[in-house]
């Protein structure tokens, strides 16, 4: 077996694995549970999306969704991407105010 010199594999990296795109990894499928949250309860800290393991949780505009004051509807508010939220809960477990709730999939319309 021959060796091939350090200075021609870093000219030609082999990749060890391909990574799927964004579109192969939805994990939505797996879920059995869906957070819901109620946005008049929600007071914009971000915790959720700050624990959540997938990029699931992401900003949108305040005035998108309703706010316990008006002070707090002018900052950005959370929505969850059902494609990527496998449902583990941390979302719910980590909100101070409880405005998540776990939701049986089957009971969402």
């Amino acid at each position: 077996m021959s060796k091939v010199p350090l200075e021609e594999m870093i000219k030609f990296p082999t990749p060890i694995a391909t990574v799927p795109s964004k579109e192969l990894n939805k994990t939505g499928a797996w879920r059995t549970f869906r957070p819901v949250i109620d946005y008049t309860k929600c007071i914009r800290c971000y915790i959720c999306w700050k624990f959540c393991p997938e990029p699931a949780i992401y900003f949108v505009d305040g005035d998108k969704h309703e706010a316990p004051s008006e002070a707090i509807k002018k900052m950005d508010a959370v929505e969850i991407d059902y494609d990527y939220c496998k449902g583990c809960g941390i979302c719910a477990n980590e909100c101070p105010r409880n405005a998540i709730d776990m939701v049986l999939e089957e009971k969402i319309e």
